[in-house]
């Protein structure tokens, strides 16, 4: 009897965390990342990077050294004990000094990607770096990703994230996850359109953006800006927990730190209702 009662209850509980698996989802943007990133550097952002289970990174390298950069990453995750997959965008379609590429890295095991990830046409003119836009499947439920980089607060983004208002319209009945860099902290109105339909942050007034000068040994503030955010609609999809990782106290000074990025991952970890 006490060997039955063992096996139900080892069932109970392999169903119980079976029923309650989610999707870890982290955004990064990792500054300049082509070319000029050394294997080391790459293997290390890979050792960061692999307990998400899908990644959204900014600021690639509109150049083929971009493309190979990420590859180069996809390849440092999969020696990692995983199986990842991955999509880059073409290059945006701004001016050639701002013109990026944006990447979405993910385990198949974990999630499915439904159709071809695209770069969003409906504000190109208005927004310099169009969000590139994914749709994956988890669980037999369907949520979107939009990917996006804002122009620097010198040149005032909130004149492109006041459109991203009408994105729940324009993709309509979908489940829409709006992440990257806003330039921007979630407390500027310009969010309120949004916020009054039910988007919520996953992260509150938390800087992720890196000082260019801090004394990381004596555990100075080596964050400066609320910039990169990960805004879902909380009506439709349920955090469970979020944060973000402080990769440069691995370093012995600032410097070195901004040679992987000059901004933190950030992330979160849900379900779908």
């Amino acid at each position: 009897m006490k060997l039955k009662t063992y096996f139900f209850i080892a069932v109970f509980f392999a169903g119980l965390c079976l029923s309650i698996a989610q999707v870890k989802l982290s955004s990064w943007n990792i500054q300049h990342l082509g070319k000029s990133k050394s294997d080391q550097s790459i293997s290390y952002m890979a050792d960061l990077l692999k307990d998400f289970d899908i990644v959204a990174i900014q600021e690639v390298v509109a150049g083929p050294g971009g493309a190979q950069a990420v590859a180069r990453l996809v390849d440092a995750l999969n020696r990692k004990g995983a199986k990842w997959d991955y999509r880059i965008s073409d290059p945006t379609q701004s001016s050639p000094y701002s013109s990026e590429r944006y990447a979405f890295l993910w385990k198949p095991s974990k999630v499915e990607v439904k159709n071809k990830a695209f770069l969003d046409q409906n504000y190109v003119r208005e927004i310099e770096r169009e969000p590139y836009v994914i749709r994956f499947i988890y669980e037999n439920k369907n949520f979107t990703l939009f990917n996006f980089h804002a122009i620097p607060t010198k040149k005032q983004p909130e004149t492109e994230v006041k459109y991203f208002k009408n994105y729940p319209e324009l993709y309509e009945n979908e489940y829409l996850i709006f992440l990257g860099d806003f330039n921007l902290p979630e407390s500027r109105t310009v969010f309120n359109p949004l916020k009054k339909m039910g988007y919520l942050t996953a992260h509150k007034n938390q800087k992720t953006s890196l000082r260019t000068k801090c004394d990381i040994n004596k555990n100075n503030d080596c964050l400066s800006k609320v910039y990169d955010h990960i805004l879902f609609p909380s009506e439709k999809i349920n955090v469970i927990d979020s944060g973000v990782v402080h990769f440069y106290k691995d370093f012995e000074d600032i410097k070195m730190a901004r040679k992987i990025s000059d901004h933190i991952p950030i992330w979160m970890e849900f379900d779908l209702n």
